[in-house]
Order: C-alpha cells, then sequence, then structure tokens
C-alpha cells in the first residue's frame, strides 16, 4: 500500500484542541499538510488554526462532540467540501476518568466508553467512505492500557481494550475487500499533556499514569510518520513496550506490581477535590496547550519509538549483529566450532590439576 508524502495530504485530526492532538495537527502543518481540526472546545481550535496559519500553514475548524454521529460526520464532509478529498483520519478525542470501580458511577463508566471508545467507531463511519475512494490513512489513539488494565483506570482501560479490538476486526476486513486503507493503533506510555489535569479523579490529588512521561512530539511524530508509511502498531515510549512485553510473558508479574505500587503511581501529591473542573462532560477550555504539568520523571525523547519508525537503522543494526552471531552459535558438521574447541581447551585439567 502507497500513502501520500504528507506535504500533498488533507488530514483530519479529531481531538486537536490541547495535548497529544494539537501537537499532531502543528506536525502536520509544518510537513505542508492542509489540516482540518476538530474538537469540543471552540477556543482551543481557534487558538490552534491562528498558530497553524502564523507559521504558513492552512487549517480549518469544526467544533464537534465526538460521542454525536452527526457533528463527526460534519467534519468529515467539511474536509471534503474545503480540500477536495480526506488523506488521513487522526482520532484521538478521550477522556480520563481516575477512581475505584466501587466509586466509579455507571453513568461515568458509560461516558467514557462513549467518547474514547465510540467516538472512534463514528470516526470511522465517518472517515472511511472518503478515505476508500483514493486510499489513506485511518490513525486511531489508543493506550498502553490496550494491553495492560491498570487500577483506578477500569472505565479508561477498558474504551482502550475495546478499540485494539475493534481495529483488529476492521483492519481484517478492509483486507479482504482489497480496500486500500491502512488501520494503524498508537499505543502511547504516559505523555505530558493536559490529560491529566483535565481529567475527573476521586482519589483527592490531581492523577499521573506510570512514569516515565514522554513529551507530547514524541508521539505525533509517531502519528505523521503512519501517515506515510502503513504500520499495525506503534508503541511511544520504551517504558510502555517493556510494560506490555513483559505483561505479555509474565502477567502475574505485573499483578503483583501493580498491587504493590499501582495506587501509588497515580498520585502527584497535588490536592484536587472530586468537584473540581473536569471535562468528562464538557470541554475545559483553560488547559488548550500542547505540554501538561505532570512533573516526575520526565524524558526528552524515546530510543525505541525512534527506531520502530526506522527501519533502515534496525535492519543496519541486525547485520552488524549477525556476524557476531553467527560465530557463537556456527557448528561445524566436522567437527565443534573453534570458539567451543578454545573454550574446552582452556577448562582441561593439566597435569597438575589447574586449568591452562
Amino acid at each position: 500500500m502507497q500513502l501520500k508524502p504528507v506535504s500533498e495530504q488533507v488530514v483530519v485530526v479529531m481531538g486537536a484542541s490541547s495535548g497529544i492532538g494539537r501537537a499532531t495537527a502543528l506536525r502536520f502543518a509544518e510537513q505542508g499538510a492542509k489540516v482540518v481540526v476538530a474538537a469540543r472546545g471552540e477556543p482551543g481550535l481557534k487558538s490552534l488554526v491562528a498558530e497553524i496559519e502564523a507559521g504558513g500553514g492552512r487549517a480549518t475548524a469544526v467544533v464537534a462532540d465526538v460521542t454525536d454521529p452527526a457533528q463527526v460526520q460534519t467534519v468529515a464532509d467539511r474536509a471534503v467540501d474545503e480540500y477536495g478529498r480526506l488523506d488521513t483520519w487522526v482520532h484521538m478525542a478521550g477522556v480520563l476518568l481516575v477512581a475505584g470501580f466501587d466509586d466509579t458511577t455507571p453513568e461515568e463508566f458509560a461516558r467514557v466508553l462513549q467518547v474514547n471508545l465510540l467516538g472512534q467507531v463514528h470516526g470511522a463511519k465517518a472517515a472511511l467512505p472518503h478515505l476508500r475512494r483514493g486510499g489513506g490513512a485511518f490513525i486511531s489513539m489508543s493506550s498502553m492500557g490496550s494491553q495492560r488494565g491498570l487500577p483506578l483506570q477500569t472505565a479508561y482501560c477498558s474504551s482502550k481494550h475495546g478499540i485494539d479490538g475493534f481495529l483488529e476486526a476492521l483492519r481484517v476486513e478492509l483486507q479482504r475487500d482489497g480496500v486500500p486503507v491502512s488501520v494503524t493503533q498508537i499505543m502511547p506510555g504516559t505523555i505530558n499533556t493536559p490529560l491529566f489535569d483535565n481529567a475527573r479523579t476521586k482519589m483527592g490529588v490531581k492523577p499521573i499514569a506510570p512514569p516515565p512521561a514522554y513529551p507530547a512530539r514524541v508521539v505525533a511524530d509517531a502519528i505523521v510518520h503512519a501517515a506515510q508509511h502503513p504500520v499495525r502498531d506503534l508503541v511511544v515510549g520504551g517504558a510502555a513496550k517493556t510494560l506490555i512485553t513483559v505483561e505479555k510473558f509474565a502477567p502475574r508479574l505485573i499483578d503483583a506490581l501493580l498491587r504493590r505500587v499501582g495506587y501509588e503511581i497515580h498520585d502527584t501529591g497535588q490536592p484536587k477535590p472530586a468537584n473540581a473542573p473536569d471535562n468528562l462532560d464538557a470541554p475545559v477550555t483553560t488547559n488548550d496547550t500542547v505540554e501538561g504539568t505532570v512533573g516526575g520523571v520526565t524524558l526528552r525523547h524515546s530510543a525505541y519509538t525512534w527506531l520502530a519508525m526506522h527501519k533502515p537503522v534496525r535492519t543496519t543494526v541486525r547485520a552488524l549483529a549477525r556476524p557476531l552471531t553467527a560465530l557463537t552459535s556456527r557448528v561445524d558438521p566436522k567437527g565443534p566450532s573453534p570458539v567451543l574447541t578454545a573454550a574446552r581447551r582452556a577448562s582441561r585439567p593439566t597435569a597438575a590439576g589447574r586449568s591452562e
């Protein structure tokens, strides 16, 4: 599947007013894409469009709530009306609730699913008819929580697990029908964005997720990469990749670890009462920025994610490692390898009973 260069694309970014969405829209615009940005909060969209246009880019803003299919459809139609087509749809609108399951109301749980999971479904319904025509990319913001649930995030992790299953099934259907649309799941670890400032919490403090945190631009770069290079999944952050990998092979180990520190890692120590403003039901327009205030351990880059996006570098590293692997594992059919022979000779006792 061949995707267009970003400079030739029309891109929709859902959930663009702050955080990763804002960083992503700016990154696409910097590389020459025409961008349609959407979110619930109009002030954040206006400031984003102004920032893009000040940098010489082109952008259009549409106020939309992803829980309303008609509003999401309007975003897709506006992109086509304004720019003639749609090449990439990036869906990342999401909300976070940090609370024990016993403290989570059915209405709160349902709201998280409506925004995070059904919002993705509405995005796909609106985008795919346009993407089918000329091919393109559907890029979905998920989380490391799609592969491993965390305590105090039952609703959030349920929504992300749902995204994982939805995308797997959707991808196969598109492949079977020969539709030239790539489907990518982006799975970040903890990212320093206003998500945590805007979250609803019943812990009594502003929440955070497991450290370390990475900057939003690392995720934005991964998304822009997926818009040009068809890729199934991209994990952002070596810490997230480690958690996902250990979960596959030793889930009980992760259980034990989270029993011990799973509550503490959410605690920033900064008081936040349960009735503080949050964006679960309505936007919080005071935090329309890229970066948040997570504090703690924050890294500037992710070497793992960079390597994941640079296949030639990975290939070179493997090629350089291959001779050493062959030397240490080669078995000569006429006899033992030189390495093994030398090792055995060195360990053979001498007449005096010592090694040579």
